[in-house]
């Protein structure tokens, strides 16, 4: 059997002043630290410990820009995939909380019925079947060597608890998939064998010493 890995990357830092949630809105780019967060990336698969042969991204913007320096630093193209793309939100656009945010609106409170599907956005049984036939091309596509994806935390975070058999509804202050970070599935064959997660950004953070918050 060959031994295949598929990296799971999600993108850098956004430049969101406003805070919205801004989910498949066009428009939205890396900021100048999610730009170094990049370029980290770039350098990480890029450094001789990792044998890449194909690069998928989502086609939001955030998701290109965070894969144009990983594909500068290997020389290869990337391709588009649109089912690694953010998950669909009833909250995309707009501010999410309960004190100046859509929460404190009663019209928008059917939408939190049912945590477990989600009743807010898209389900998480659907974000897996796409996740996952995604990966599964990449693994194909680089078969015995390696595959970036770039996407999004929901759809990484969901995929992930789908290949370990865990229940894929959550706390989302609990996710493991911070800014930057590679999720990355391990296979021999077509058999998933594994999953390890990497920070190589992890000084860069929001809260690491000298950093300002997202």
């Amino acid at each position: 059997m060959v031994h295949t890995t598929v990296h799971l990357v999600r993108h850098g830092e956004v430049h969101n002043p406003e805070g919205i949630l801004y989910g498949r809105l066009p428009g939205y780019q890396l900021s100048e630290l999610g730009q170094q967060m990049a370029a980290r990336l770039g350098t990480y698969f890029s450094d001789g410990s990792h044998d890449v042969a194909a690069l998928v991204a989502s086609p939001l913007t955030r998701a290109q820009q965070t894969m144009a320096p990983i594909a500068s630093a290997l020389g290869l193209e990337i391709s588009t995939d649109d089912r690694v793309i953010e998950a669909a939100n009833y909250f995309e656009g707009m501010t999410f909380g309960v004190g100046d945010g859509s929460l404190r609106h009663p019209r928008h409170w059917p939408h939190l019925i049912n945590p477990l599907r989600p009743s807010w956005g898209e389900p998480y049984r659907d974000q897996v079947a796409r996740m996952h036939a995604a990966v599964a091309d990449a693994r194909n596509l680089a078969a015995g060597r390696e595959a970036v994806i770039v996407s999004h935390q929901l759809p990484i975070w969901i995929a992930r608890l789908a290949f370990e058999g865990r229940r894929l509804w959550h706390d989302p202050r609990k996710r493991e998939c911070s800014l930057a970070s590679v999720t990355s599935i391990h296979f021999d064959g077509d058999e998933y064998t594994g999953i390890t997660f990497h920070e190589p950004v992890a000084d860069l953070l929001p809260g690491a010493s000298g950093v300002a918050g997202a």
